[in-house]
This record gives structure tokens, sequence and C-alpha cells, in this order.
């Protein structure tokens, strides 16, 4: 029995990483056009027709990711109806995200209509699924690495710079990629739109989407070297207290993003900065967690 219960047990473990693993690629891939006011547009005034359409055309391209790649450990010797399962995960994954960003974002409320919920959801989904499709392609799956590769890490880990330097690294690497991400965001009319409606509990669960985001990227989707990332030195290297200071410099990035494109200024009222840094805070801090990826 206890045999069973631990097999059973690695099994939802495996499953959760694929999952977190899919989202964290789908975030990556797909915010940008979250925040972009004609997708949602077009997708809350889309027929059926063309609705039934982005679906199926969105299912054989993932279908064929699958086939190749997917946001799974590689099974050796998939078989197709594997690779159908996986996809169909694979788009309920970029549905279920889209639907949360979008919820997030106010742009969709009680009062939007199924019709044009539907739309906008089908719409987002499709960038999104794409990502998840390709979240093992992004950065790749490290989870199980080696035990030389390990060893080798911890060798370079006493050969690393000091501790200043390796923060110093980590802020340069967040920086860079929140700009990556969120530049072509802060000039567009998208975020001055979102402010206008969003209330304070909203922008609370906006930080909160943010932080837990940004965490999964970079800890627990197996990205890249993760083990090399938990064991990078510096003043705040630890999973939580980086994930939050690197937050605050998300979130100086897109202030700094949204005065140099004169969406704020300095006689703007502080709620107007605080709400406006929040909303572009989100994107800059998946592009923040991407970029300390690369360190």
């Amino acid at each position: 029995m206890g045999v069973k219960s631990k097999r059973r047990k690695n099994v939802w473990a495996s499953e959760m990483n694929d999952i977190i693993r899919g989202a964290c690629g789908g975030f990556l891939f797909g915010i940008p056009l979250l925040y972009t006011m004609e997708v949602w547009w077009i997708g809350s005034l889309a027929k059926p027709s063309i609705l039934m359409f982005a679906i199926a055309l969105t299912f054989i391209i993932v279908f064929l990711l699958n086939r190749t790649e997917g946001f799974r450990r590689r099974r050796h010797g998939s078989r197709p109806y594997e690779a159908i399962t996986d996809t169909v995960e694979a788009m309920a994954i970029g549905i279920a995200c889209s639907a949360f960003i979008l919820l997030l974002l106010q742009e969709l409320t009680p009062q939007t209509s199924l019709k044009e919920m539907l739309g906008k959801i089908t719409f987002e989904s499709v960038p999104f699924t794409f990502g998840v499709a390709l979240a093992n392609q992004f950065l790749g799956d490290t989870r199980n690495g080696n035990t030389e590769g390990q060893k080798s890490r911890q060798a370079n880990k006493k050969n690393n710079n000091s501790n200043l330097h390796a923060t110093f690294a980590d802020i340069g690497a967040t920086v860079i990629g929140a700009i990556v991400i969120a530049f072509n965001i802060a000039p567009t009319d998208e975020i001055p739109m979102l402010a206008a409606a969003v209330s304070p509990p909203w922008l609370l669960a906006t930080m909160t989407a943010s932080i837990l985001i940004s965490y999964a990227i970079v800890f627990e989707a197996g990205f890249s070297d993760q083990q090399k990332r938990r064991q990078q030195q510096g003043i705040f290297q630890r999973p939580i207290s980086e994930t939050v200071a690197s937050y605050l410099v998300s979130l100086l990035a897109a202030a700094l993003m949204l005065w140099f494109f004169q969406k704020l200024t300095l006689s703007d009222p502080w709620t107007m900065w605080l709400n406006h840094t929040l909303l572009l805070g989100l994107p800059a801090t998946i592009g923040g967690a991407a970029g300390r990826l690369a360190v």
C-alpha cells in the first residue's frame, strides 16, 4: 500500500508540475496580447463560426506542437491519442488562465454578456495556448538534472563573485526582462483605460497574482537551470525575498516606462501613479522573472 500511495503521489506531483510549467509558458508568451484592446473588441464582436474556426485551428497547431515537444516531460514514443489529450489539456490551461487575467483586469465582469465573454476568452487564449504548448521549448525542463550537473553547479557556486555583484546582476536582468515584455504596453491606452475601471481589491489581487506568477516561473516551473537559480548568491537570494525584491524592481521599471511615455507626470496624484504602475507591473514582473532565469 505504501508503494502504491507513493507512486500515486509522484504522479500527482508530476502532473501539477506539468500544469504549472504549461501555465507559466502561456504567461510568458501570451501576456502582451492580454493587454491589447483590439483583441478584446475583435473577440467581443466575433461570430460563432469565427470562434469555432479559431478553436479548431488552435487545436491543430497545438496538436502538432505536442507531437514534437509539448509542455510535459517528453514521453518517448508518445502515441497520437496522448498528443490529443495533451492538446485538450493545453487548451484548457490557456482558456482558464486567459479568463483569469481578463477577470483580473476587469475585462470580464458579471455584466459582460455570455457571447462577449466567450469571444474575448477564445481570442485571448489562442496565443496563451501556444505558449503552453511551447513551454519546454522556451527554456527547457531541468527539474531532473543529472548528478554531475548538480556537482558542477555547486562548484560554480563557490567561484561566484560577491553577493553584491550577484544582486546587481539579478536587478539588471529583472529590469531588462521587464522592459522587453512591458515596453510595448506602456505607451498604449490600455493601462489608463484599465486603471479607470479598477478598484482597490482588484489592484490587491493583481499584486498577489504578479508575485505568485513570478515565483512559479522562476522556482516551480522547472524552466532553465532551476537548481542553479536556487543556488544563486546575493543579498536577497531566498525564493520569497528574491521574488518580492524583483517585484519591487519591476514596479519601478513600470513606473519609469509610464513616465518616459508621458502616461504619468510628476503633477499626477500618487493614487494615479499607484494604479497605473500596479497594472503595468503584472507584465513587467513576468518579464522580469524571465530575465532572471537567464542569469
